[in-house]
C-alpha cells in the first residue's frame, strides 16, 4: 500500500470502461432497429465515422459550457443524418434517447479492470469523476458490476462544470474528504484528466494504453490498469 495516498479518483470513459466497443454495438442496435438502410444510410461505418465527427465537435463545445446537454443529444444525429440529406429531428431525437438507454447498457471494460479494483478498493477510497451525463453513468457502474468498489459518483452535473477546470477537482476532494496531497487522479484524457488534476496539486496517473502518447509530464504513466497495483 502506498502511504502516501488515501484516495483514488478514476475517470470512467476510456479509462475503465471501453467506450469506443460499447458504442459501437449501442450504434448497431439503433441502426437495425430504425431500419436506417431502408432510409438511404447503406454503409453503417459510413454512419458511425459521420456521428462520431460531430459528437466529438459538440463534446467539446458541451464541456466549454457553449451547449446544453439536452440539444447534444439529438444535434448529434441530426447533422449526421443531414449528412445523408436526412432532415428529421424526431427521428434524430429518437436516436438520441435509444443511444442514451442502450450504449451504458453495452457492458465493456478495458482488461483487467475488475482485477485491479478488486485489489484497491480495500486499501483505499476509491471515487470517480466523469464529464459524462449522470443517469448515463450511473448505468454503467451498475450494470459493469463497478459499484461495489466506489464510494462516490462525482459527475460534472452534479458539481455545476467539467474537466479539467479545477472546481470540479476542489469539489470531489470536499465531497469525499479528501485531502490533495493524499489524492490520485487516474485518467486517460491527459489535458482534461492529467492537467487538470496537476493544476489543483493532486499527483496524476495517465492512462495510455496504446502507448503511443508522447506526453510525460505526469506523475506517473501506465499501459495496463494492473501496473496500479504494482504502484499502490
Amino acid at each position: 500500500m502506498h502511504q502516501k495516498y488515501k484516495h483514488l479518483f478514476f475517470d470512467l470513459d476510456r479509462t475503465l470502461w471501453d467506450f469506443e466497443k460499447s458504442a459501437i454495438e449501442a450504434f448497431e442496435e439503433i441502426f437495425e432497429k430504425h431500419n436506417l438502410t431502408v432510409k438511404g444510410i447503406a454503409d453503417f461505418h459510413e454512419f458511425h465515422k459521420k456521428y462520431t465527427a460531430h459528437n466529438h465537435r459538440l463534446w467539446d463545445l458541451y464541456r466549454e459550457g457553449m451547449l446544453e446537454k439536452d440539444i447534444l443529444r439529438w444535434k448529434r444525429f441530426h447533422l449526421t443524418l443531414l449528412d445523408y440529406g436526412i432532415d428529421d429531428k424526431m427521428l434524430a431525437e429518437t436516436l438520441g434517447v435509444d443511444y442514451v438507454e442502450i450504449s451504458p447498457r453495452k457492458v465493456n471494460l478495458f482488461p483487467h479492470v475488475m482485477e485491479t479494483l478488486k485489489y484497491l478498493a480495500p486499501k483505499y477510497h476509491l471515487h470517480l469523476i466523469t464529464n459524462g451525463f449522470q443517469e448515463v453513468q450511473e448505468i454503467k457502474i451498475k450494470e459493469s458490476g463497478m459499484d461495489r468498489y466506489f464510494e462516490r459518483l462525482i459527475t460534472s452535473e452534479e458539481a455545476g462544470v467539467k474537466k479539467p477546470d479545477p472546481k470540479i477537482f476542489y469539489y470531489a476532494l470536499e465531497k469525499t474528504g479528501a485531502l490533495v496531497d493524499e489524492s490520485l487522479m487516474i485518467g486517460d484524457d491527459y489535458p482534461v484528466d492529467i492537467e487538470g488534476a496537476r493544476k489543483v496539486g493532486m499527483d496524476q496517473v495517465y492512462f495510455d494504453p496504446e502507448g503511443i502518447s508522447k506526453e510525460n509530464d505526469c506523475t506517473y504513466k501506465i499501459k495496463d490498469l494492473l501496473a496500479l497495483c504494482d504502484i499502490l
